[in-house]
């Protein structure tokens, strides 16, 4: 009995943590950058012709320089995917991704720390790597996870 409730008393913890998660400002701004990318017009335009271009580039890939259309379709797909990576609305959207995700990876941390410090926690994010216990040879592996132990 006393393990349910300190169960239920975990879960409501956690439902407390992702509510200010939600409620944070890395995750109004994910939201409002997500809302504007994808109520631009202009930047949706962009995004379907990359999409279309991109259809034609993988079937061009299929056959390589060989394809009468190789350079033209390489070409315009570099051209498309630049105009969609400087669009404000995506460059916006994936900032506020990335510090949304750097937020979340920073919970994982202290998350992992509260129980144990050999708690390995992956990210995609170098900054956090070296705060893992793989990173500071913890792992036991000697390297053998990628790490320098």
């Amino acid at each position: 009995m006393l393990a349910t409730m300190e169960n239920l008393a975990l879960l409501d913890l956690s439902d407390d943590l992702a509510s200010m998660i939600l409620e944070s400002a890395e995750a109004e701004r994910y939201r409002v950058c997500l809302s504007q990318m994808t109520n631009s017009l202009q930047t949706q335009q962009r995004v379907e012709r990359l999409a279309k271009i991109k259809e034609q580039y993988d079937e061009v890939q299929r056959f390589g320089r060989y394809h009468p259309d190789y350079k033209e379709v390489n070409r315009l797909a570099r051209q498309y995917k630049r105009e969609v990576d400087m669009d404000e609305h995506v460059a916006a959207f994936r900032q506020a991704e990335m510090d949304l995700q750097s937020l979340l990876d920073e919970i994982s941390f202290i998350l992992a720390g509260a129980v144990s410090e050999n708690i390995k926690v992956p990210t995609g994010n170098p900054f956090f790597e070296t705060k893992s216990a793989c990173s500071t040879g913890g792992c036991g592996s000697g390297g053998g996870c990628g790490c320098s132990a």
